[in-house]
């Protein structure tokens, strides 16, 4: 299948997940959530929304496999790989905060194909193929131009369930907030990603994200003409790890202030 092919897929399984999410019952309280991690949580509405997005990408790739962080958390790399947030930013979704999405990327053989980000409360759908661009609402995305710090906005996501690197990120936190115009955390990292891919966000860091978080928004924002790395400048993303996001200028600037010691 082309990369055109996989986006049509994917766009096909996140507008089944938005339609159920639109629809789904928050659970009254804490009584309906499953604590996977420290401060992180799982409900019924989640693995329903994979389980939804999963029927519809085995029916069009039987052969691919899906990687999801709730169904099936083990990430593969050979071949065909569907890599699926089902619903990024729970904790959002569990207060009524409308920010939250569905994350769906298509890797070959460890390269990303398509991508789609559907910012469900706010009816955005962001798309991408590889070498064909990111598009939201048929209008083509660019990162931002902006080149210096101090008219940036930058995008964060804190330490909240493995806390180890606070101290760390408290240093470039203080870095960045000093020389920046401001920062922002909305909570969903694939939102973040689609907002520095339509130029929202001047760039963004986060120290510690799974696959399903930054794939698919690894691809807007390449395909949009901004650079994803780790800390270290590493291109490869599929894995646990940390991400500096954002046009070239901002990218290579967060780079330095966020190089580790």
């Amino acid at each position: 299948m082309s990369s055109f092919d996989l986006l049509s897929t994917a766009v096909a399984a996140a507008e089944r997940a938005a339609s159920y999410l639109r629809s789904a019952r928050r659970p009254d309280g804490p009584a309906g959530w499953t604590v996977k991690d420290q401060r992180d949580f799982v409900t019924e509405v989640d693995r329903t929304s994979e389980r939804l997005i999963t029927e519809v990408l085995h029916a069009a790739t039987p052969a691919g496999r899906v990687v999801g962080e709730e169904l099936n958390p083990v990430l593969v790399r050979d071949g065909l790989v569907w890599i699926v947030d089902p619903l990024d930013g729970t904790t959002n979704f569990l207060h009524d905060i409308p920010a939250w999405a569905v994350s769906i990327a298509a890797a070959v053989d460890g390269v990303l194909q398509a991508a789609v980000v559907f910012d469900v409360p706010h009816g955005e759908r962001y798309e991408a193929a590889n070498g064909g661009g990111a598009h939201l609402a048929g209008r083509p995305l660019r990162v931002s131009r902006i080149a210096a710090p101090e008219f940036a906005l930058i995008g964060t996501g804190f330490p909240f369930t493995n806390i180890a690197r606070l101290d760390e990120y408290q240093r470039h936190f203080a870095a960045i907030a000093q020389a920046t115009s401001g920062i922002r955390r909305p909570g969903a990292a694939a939102i973040d990603l689609a907002w520095v891919a339509a130029g929202r966000f001047d760039g963004f860091w986060e120290l510690n994200l799974a696959p399903w978080d930054l794939a698919a928004g690894a691809l807007l924002v390449r395909e949009a003409g901004g650079i994803v790395t780790d800390l270290e400048g590493e291109e490869d993303i599929l894995r646990h790890t940390s991400i500096v996001a954002g046009n070239p200028d901002m990218h290579a600037w967060l780079r330095r202030v966020t190089r580790p010691a």
